[in-house]
Formats: C-alpha cells, sequence, structure tokens
C-alpha cells in the first residue's frame, strides 16, 4: 500500500499538468461557441481578465499578507507590461485568430511561442547561439523546424482526414463563420502576433519575477492590469451595449471558466509544477493542448482534419522538443560546474586560512567561536607560561642544597 502511494504521489505532477491541457482546451472550445454565438473577442477577454483579478487578488491578499515585497514603481511598470503583453494584447489576438480560422490552427501555431522566445532572447542579449555544441544547433534547428512546420500548416492542406464515424456539431450552422482568403491571411497573422507578445510576456515576466519574487501577487497585479487595459478598450471599440450583458447561456460559462479556471487555478497549479519539476517539465505537456483540441474540434466543432495540417503539427512539435533538449542540455551544464566552482572557492579559503596559521596568534584579536576552543588555549598557554617558571625554582632549590651540603 505504501509503495502505491509512492507512485501516486510521483505521478502527480503529471496528472496535474495533464489536467492544466485539459482545462486550456476546454477554454478553447468555450471560446469558440461564444464568439460562434455573436459575442465580441474584445468584450469576452476583458471579462476574462476581470474574473481573474477578482479571483487571483483576495487570494493574494490572503496567502501573502505576511511576506510581500516592497512595491515599487518599476515593479508597477513591469506588471503593466506583463498585463498588456500576456494578458489583454496577447488574448485578443490569440481569440481573434481563434475567430478567424480554427481551434486546431491556433493551439499548433501556439507551439511556436517557445522557437519565437528564442529569437527574442537572441535580439535582447539574453541566450547565445552556441553554434558549435550540440545544444545551441539543436535550439537553432528546432527553431527552424517549428517555423517550416507553421508555414505547411498554413499553406498546405491536402487530403481530408475523416476517421470519426459520428460527429457532434456544437455550432449553429447560422452563425458559422466560412474561411475565405481575407480571413484566413488575418487570422494567421494575428495568431503569429499573439505569440510574440506572448514570448515577450516571459522575458518581462523573467525580470519582474527577479524583483517581485511573489507569485500570487505578481499574477494578481499582471492580470488586475490586463483587466483595466481589455476592459478600456473594449469600451472604444465594442459600442454595442448589449455586447456587455451576461445571461445565464454560453457567453456567462465562457468568460467564468476561463477567468477562474484559465487564469486562476490553473496558473496556480502550473506554479506548483514548476517549483516540483522545474519550467521545463511544465513545457513537455503543451503539444498536448493540440491533440486535445484536434480530437475535441473534429469531435464537437465540426473542423476538418487535413494531411497538411497534421503534417505541420507534427514539425512543430519536433522542432519543440529539439528546443527543449537543447535548452535542458544547457542547464544540465551549468549545474555541473556549479560544483566545481564550489570546490575550488572552498579549496582556495583553505588555503588562505593555513597560510594565515604560520602569522604569530595574538590571543586579544582572535575570534574563537567554541567554548570549548577558548578554555582549552588559554590552558595551553597557562602551562607554557608556568614551564619555566617551574624550572627557574628548580634550579634555586637544587642551588640551596649544595650550598647547605658544603
Amino acid at each position: 500500500m505504501k509503495s502505491i502511494c509512492n507512485v501516486l504521489q510521483g505521478l502527480k505532477p503529471v496528472l496535474l499538468m495533464i489536467t492544466v491541457q485539459v482545462a486550456f482546451t476546454a477554454v478553447n472550445v468555450f471560446y469558440k461557441l461564444a464568439i460562434n454565438d455573436g459575442m465580441s473577442v474584445t468584450v469576452a477577454t476583458a471579462y476574462r481578465l476581470a474574473f481573474g483579478s477578482a479571483f487571483t487578488v483576495p487570494l493574494a491578499l490572503i496567502s501573502e499578507r505576511k511576506n510581500r515585497p516592497k512595491m515599487t514603481w518599476r515593479v508597477l511598470l513591469m506588471a503593466f507590461l506583463c498585463g498588456l503583453f500576456g494578458g489583454s494584447l496577447f488574448q485578443n489576438l490569440f481569440y481573434g485568430a481563434l475567430a478567424l480560422t480554427s481551434a486546431t490552427f491556433v493551439s499548433a501555431i501556439y507551439n511556436l511561442i517557445p522557437a519565437i522566445t528564442f529569437i527574442l532572447a537572441i535580439s535582447c542579449g539574453l541566450e547565445k547561439l552556441k553554434l558549435r555544441e550540440a545544444a545551441g544547433k539543436a535550439k537553432v534547428l528546432g527553431t527552424l523546424i517549428g517555423i517550416g512546420g507553421a508555414m505547411l500548416l498554413t499553406f498546405y492542406k491536402g487530403l481530408e482526414i475523416d476517421i470519426w464515424p459520428f460527429h457532434i456539431n456544437l455550432l449553429h450552422s447560422h452563425h458559422h463563420q466560412h474561411q475565405n482568403g481575407h480571413n484566413l491571411i488575418l487570422g494567421v497573422l494575428c495568431a503569429i502576433a499573439s505569440c510574440f507578445s506572448y514570448a515577450f510576456w516571459l522575458i518581462i515576466q523573467a525580470k519582474m519575477s527577479k524583483e517581485y519574487p511573489s507569485h500570487y501577487s505578481s499574477t494578481a497585479l499582471m492580470s488586475t492590469a490586463g483587466a483595466i487595459q481589455a476592459t478600456l478598450y473594449g469600451f472604444c471599440v465594442e459600442r454595442d451595449w448589449s455586447q456587455w450583458r451576461l445571461g445565464w447561456n454560453i457567453r456567462l460559462l465562457t468568460v467564468a471558466y476561463s477567468g477562474i479556471v484559465g487564469s486562476g487555478l490553473v496558473f496556480i497549479i502550473i506554479a506548483w509544477c514548476i517549483q516540483m519539476r522545474g519550467p521545463l517539465f511544465a513545457s513537455v505537456f503543451n503539444p498536448l493542448m493540440l491533440v486535445l483540441v484536434a480530437v475535441a474540434a473534429s469531435l464537437m466543432l465540426n473542423e476538418n482534419l487535413y494531411l497538411g495540417s497534421v503534417l505541420g503539427a507534427v514539425l512543430i512539435v519536433c522542432g519543440l522538443y529539439m528546443v527543449l533538449w537543447g535548452k535542458s542540455k544547457e542547464m544540465k551544464k551549468k549545474t555541473q560546474l556549479v560544483p566545481s566552482e564550489t570546490i575550488k572557492e572552498a579549496d582556495e579559503a583553505i588555503e588562505v586560512v593555513v597560510m594565515s596559521t604560520t602569522n604569530p596568534i595574538d590571543n586579544d584579536k582572535v575570534d574563537y567561536n567554541d567554548h570549548n576552543q577558548i578554555s582549552i588555549t588559554k590552558n595551553v598557554n597557562k602551562d607554557l607560561d608556568d614551564l619555566p617558571k617551574n624550572g627557574e625554582e628548580h634550579d634555586i632549590h637544587n642551588e640551596e642544597l649544595r650550598e647547605t651540603n658544603k
């Protein structure tokens, strides 16, 4: 029984990350249904971030009320940028692409984010190519393969793949948007722009985590900033006030679920998994969402699978894992260098201590931390001081005996 519990405890991060991908798949399906119902993308994004902020702010106030770092203007600026690139701008572009294309397409393009982040990190000086090493070659080659897969996914359809004996079409035919050439090009541009926006957020978030290492509070700040930005943008773009009304329908379910679960609970689970297994472990599960979305969209959203979509998705996933493999090799190399440097510093410290003991010791200036060491040192010094005195007294006593005998 104990061994079974240990196995389940070891599988806990894996099961949680699979749950995260299932939750993200449900978010994409709900968004597609809400958009098909006529809901504006800008309004859905504003409500989602508002629900996420309402969930994360009390959580941050309760869990980090005693150990919250000091708030500065620099932290607020980074929170504003995180809310922009990782919240309002990213979600408007991503779900705008979802409205113009398909759920399978945007899920496949989403896997380009590591490759685009690698390109931006090189441009900003945060990463180095290192083409002479296997890790550097793997990251560059994985980036190129991922970009090639995205181009194949975009411009090539091929044969239609129909593997299901039945279909459940949840989309209403009178609201369904047919994909023409203009919508497809605009959707592709929105999808790629959303990847760049998310990559910018990853870079800014990495800097913010160093200056403000409180996950719940930083997430609450990001959600609040994104909600304010998305709401202001929504009021400027969407003048139809009927779009802002939420009834007991798919629109309320979409924004509530995506805000509380997709932007709240999921980030907490991801943070726990990253703390337990590292960021690469969490990144490995991203392509699972592509498979789940493709299956769900084919079964429930009446989306057709094509040979080009499958081949492009496979290339994107292969490129992703090549980039992750190269990054993991670099991280292992860094962790192997740390112990050797620590040993070298320790050897130098020992050498300095040994050299310093050759000098005369001033007992008044030496700071002993151990009380026993102090007593032993005092006793030794006392014995050394008493030795000459006892010798002198012995010589004087012998001299007196000789004189008496004479």
